[in-house]
């Protein structure tokens, strides 16, 4: 934009309007005329230039005021048209302020020296006393964090990774902040070295230091009363408010923290929730939530959790300092008052009720509930498959999904069964079996990891793990005949069969969110160490490209699993083969779902009414009881269990009528 010095007559106007600066030769304008009453009392400390002031602004309330500079001190400052700024209290200095942009009632803004604005600000996450720090920067995904923060063990990788952040860093290296378009910044003290994208709205902040705001017009973002942020990244589409204090975080998109939440050398991505409690060096993983003012969350990784009241875990054995660290893989869920001591991992979601100081492992145990007894940790393996709760968490995720911006950094699976989940039944089966071999079949209590099993506890985990590896490969091999023609041969079937891709094969992992085959992931990080994946966006590009062809790799690892599950081999299936398993898939499906169905059920028991109908009658509690909740068939969830059932068997018998 160009930029003209002020004519004798417009700086006699301004003078006579309260305004003074120290070098009139410095201040400059873009706008044709300027309009002498849109300025009051303006300060011109330095080098100064701004567009023209002709809209009004429409505030709170549905109240206009006219653009314009009014009451404030600036210095190195570039304003663009239709701006408002008043009621500077001391000054604004080396900023870029975009189009109608609001700043009123604010007591400090500037940028001192050279400022990354938060990009390269080192997080010790999970290990309090360093090991695993995460260099954040704006365009940091899940996956590249999970990467930079637990593949310790392959230095040159993680080197790499430094470099490209560093040099996104360096990049992003000013002496001056850019405040974007159509910004409000209201009734705030302290903003020093923060860059703020377009539309983020700033009411009653206490302190920003070193930072950036990733807002845009789609998913703008709110910091509200009383925040205090340092060494910060937060993205699009996110809520920091009420007193909440992050010091080195990196806030993913769409979170949202509040009601006083405090974290420190955190990761949080998407669609995280904090309120009221504290978190320090965790890596929050997609869905991480926290509500309540009693639980700490600390040096552990997480995603898709719900934190119960008064949950923490410890990470100081009071020896060698706070280096402990513990991992609940995805969907884990903790109780009231649970407690664990670190370290320590839990398989896929599980559920944590009690305090457990034994140090287990479960990672091949998932979908199980760890409870403590008299200082023992006891474990029921499989059993959360058949909560209802469990189904109900994977049906909320994608509809609590509040993303609206396009640009999507997390590449987020939500499915419940997955080859990452299913391979862990499996090779917990495997692990069941050994247990009852090693110590005998009869035996009433079974040791694996500091955590005790009872006898029928190892039958029942065995019986839900093949009912959930029959579903998910059920369901895998009619998705993938969907379109087999009526009449198809055995040579139809098995030409459909054929996998469309040899990648999916193996061993599968999580990166936080993003479910990939390990080889695939593997082949991103070798071309991360040989310089072939030499920007970042080309490395969030690969990792999205897996998310996108899940479905493919997962047909892939599934085609590889019949033969040892069912005894049958795809290359040699015949039609009767093929309706056997759907048979047994239809029976998993079903029978499953029963067992939620009566596990939903329990929500209306009798016992479930104590509280209602205050000072009536069984008939009134039962009749508060049915106002306030509803009947127990016509409940959403319920209703959605028996259409399931209905569906699903529909969908079996059709695959069958179609193959007879």
């Amino acid at each position: 934009m160009e930029y003209r010095n002020l004519s004798p007559a417009e700086i006699a106007s301004l003078e006579a309007a309260g305004c003074k600066a120290k070098d009139w030769s410095l201040v400059r304008t873009s706008a044709d005329k300027v309009d002498a009453s849109r300025f009051s009392c303006v300060n011109f400390l330095g080098e100064v230039c701004f567009g023209a002031f002709e809209k009004d602004i429409q505030l709170p309330g549905n109240v206009l005021k006219p653009s314009g500079i009014r009451n404030a001190s600036l210095g190195n400052v570039t304003i663009q048209d239709d701006c408002l700024i008043e009621n500077v209290s001391n000054y604004i200095s080396n900023y870029e302020i975009g189009r109608e942009t609001c700043i009123e009632n604010v007591d400090l803004m500037y940028v001192e020296g050279e400022c990354s604005f938060g990009n390269g600000v080192e997080v010790s996450v999970m290990s309090e006393t360093g090991g695993r720090e995460v260099c954040i920067h704006e365009r940091l995904s899940a996956p590249m964090a999970y990467v930079l923060a637990m593949y310790r063990h392959r230095p040159e990788l993680v080197a790499r990774l430094n470099r490209l952040a560093a040099d996104f860093a360096l990049a992003k290296k000013s002496r001056t902040g850019r405040i974007g378009n159509h910004v409000t910044i209201r009734n705030s003290r302290y903003i020093n070295g923060v860059c703020i994208g377009d539309h983020a709205v700033l009411s009653g902040v206490s302190r920003l230091r070193n930072g950036t705001i990733v807002s845009n017009a789609t998913a703008p973002v709110c910091i509200g009363h009383g925040v205090i942020a340092d060494d910060f990244i937060i993205l699009s589409g996110s809520s920091v408010e009420d007193n909440t204090t992050i010091g080195r975080c990196f806030i993913g998109q769409s979170c949202h923290f509040g009601h006083g939440y405090s974290a420190t050398d955190s990761l949080f991505f998407s669609n995280c929730q904090g309120e009221n409690g504290e978190a320090c060096s965790i890596f929050a993983g997609p869905f991480t939530v926290t509500h309540h003012k009693s639980t700490l969350l600390i040096a552990g990784m997480f995603s898709f959790m719900n934190a119960g009241s008064g949950s923490n875990q410890s990470n100081h054995l009071y020896k060698l300092g706070p280096i402990h660290q513990g991992v609940l893989e995805r969907g884990t869920k903790t109780a009231s008052d649970s407690y664990i001591l670190w370290p320590a991992r839990v398989g896929a979601f599980s559920l944590i009720m009690g305090r457990h100081v034994t140090h287990s492992d479960t990672t091949n145990l998932p979908f199980s509930y760890l409870i403590e007894q008299q200082n023992t940790t006891y474990l029921a393996p499989g059993v959360n498959l058949r909560s209802v709760g469990t189904i109900r968490d994977a049906q909320k995720w994608p509809r609590r999904d509040g993303r609206k911006d396009p640009d999507r950094l997390d590449s987020i699976n939500y499915n419940l069964l997955s080859p990452f989940t299913v391979q862990k039944m499996i090779k917990g089966i495997k692990l069941l079996h050994n247990l009852q071999y090693s110590s005998g079949e009869l035996s009433d209590v079974y040791s694996y990891h500091s955590t005790k099993i009872k006898n029928s506890s190892l039958k029942n985990g065995l019986r839900l793990y093949r009912i959930a590896i029959t579903k998910f490969l059920g369901n895998s091999l009619i998705k993938r005949l969907e379109n087999l023609p009526a009449g198809a041969s055995d040579e139809d079937i098995r030409t459909a069969l054929v996998p469309d891709t040899p990648i999916g094969r193996g061993y599968w992992v999580d990166l936080s969110g993003l479910i990939a085959p390990k080889a695939a992931v593997e082949e991103i990080l070798g071309r991360i160490e040989d310089g072939s994946a030499s920007s970042i966006e080309e490395i969030n590009s690969a990792f999205a490209l897996l998310h996108r062809n899940y479905y493919t790799y997962e047909w892939t690892w599934a085609y590889d699993e019949y033969k040892d599950f069912f005894g049958i081999d795809p290359k040699t299936i015949t039609a009767a083969q093929v309706i056997s398993i759907v048979e047994q898939w239809k029976e998993a499906v079903i029978g499953l779902d029963k067992t939620i169905y009566e596990d939903a059920r329990k929500e209306f028991s009798l016992a479930s009414m104590t509280g209602f109908g205050a000072d009536g009658t069984k008939e009134d509690k039962e009749m508060d009881f049915s106002e306030v909740r509803g009947e127990f068939e016509s409940n959403a969830f319920v209703s959605a269990v028996l259409d399931h059932i209905k569906a699903k068997e529909e969908l079996g018998n059709e695959l069958i009528a179609r193959l007879r």
